[in-house]
């Protein structure tokens, strides 16, 4: 059954995770010939949902934390459902294409596997994707908020992390792959939205649980020493996507 790591930072999340790069979008929708309906599973806050409704006639988006689909934009053709990864709740061969967005590695992968593949058409699609530590233009900045991520808040990552540091690599994955282009997030973004970005980790609001106090004041005051006063500094994060199709 999935965990859910995210509800105690739902607003963050909604506020200040990246969203995704349009191309991304256009490449799924080339996979498949139908464009009829779209599971979103994990969907969050909507970061893949909404570029997803522009691009299929409906879509579903199943989440098993209230707080994180309640900050999700309502759209006529996206209909949100609080459900596991696992028993999504829709018809057998009803889908044209599902996607998983950062979120794969907190599933139950054989139930979800068996789930997806009850779900999807012939020839739909398949398609997982991810991103792990960002890199920031700054090589001092860089190096600051590595340490944080490391030492600061290191403890406090569920173990599942690893998987999203291995690229999702050594996962199963029981469906025909197909060849994937590459694409990274990019964003210009000021010292506050990074650091609204970083209270958004899980590892983050764990530390807090633990400890009674924001492990990222700290480093928001390293930061302000280094960072160029009144400037957006470029951040990308290398974008890890796994594609298949059904027979």
């Amino acid at each position: 059954m999935s965990a859910d790591h995210f509800s105690a930072v739902a607003g963050q999340y909604a506020a200040f995770r990246p969203d995704y790069p349009p191309a991304l979008f256009d490449w799924l929708a080339s996979l498949v010939q139908q464009h009829e309906l779209a599971w979103d599973c994990g969907a969050g806050s909507g970061q893949a949902t909404v570029p997803l409704a522009e691009r299929f006639a409906h879509v579903v988006a199943t989440d098993i934390s209230t707080a994180q689909l309640g900050g999700a934009p309502a759209l006529p053709n996206v209909t949100y459902r609080i459900a596991p990864a696992e028993d999504g709740g829709l018809p057998d061969a009803s889908c044209d294409l599902v996607t998983v967005a950062q979120a794969m590695h907190w599933f139950n992968l054989p139930q979800f596997y068996a789930e997806v593949q009850r779900v999807l058409k012939p020839q739909g699609a398949f398609v997982a994707w991810g991103y792990n530590r960002l890199l920031v233009q700054d090589a001092k900045i860089q190096t600051a908020v590595d340490r944080f991520y490391r030492e600061t808040v290191g403890p406090y990552w569920p173990p599942e992390r690893v998987i999203v540091e291995s690229g999702y690599r050594d996962l199963p994955f029981p469906f025909a792959r197909l060849t994937t282009p590459s694409f990274s997030l990019e964003k210009n973004w000021p010292l506050e939205h990074l650091t609204g970005y970083l209270r958004s980790w899980s590892a983050v609001a764990r530390y807090q649980a633990a400890n009674g106090h924001d492990p990222v004041a700290l480093l928001a005051q390293e930061l302000a020493a280094l960072w160029p006063q009144g400037q957006s500094l470029a951040i990308e994060w290398p974008l890890f996507v796994h594609a298949g199709k059904m027979d």
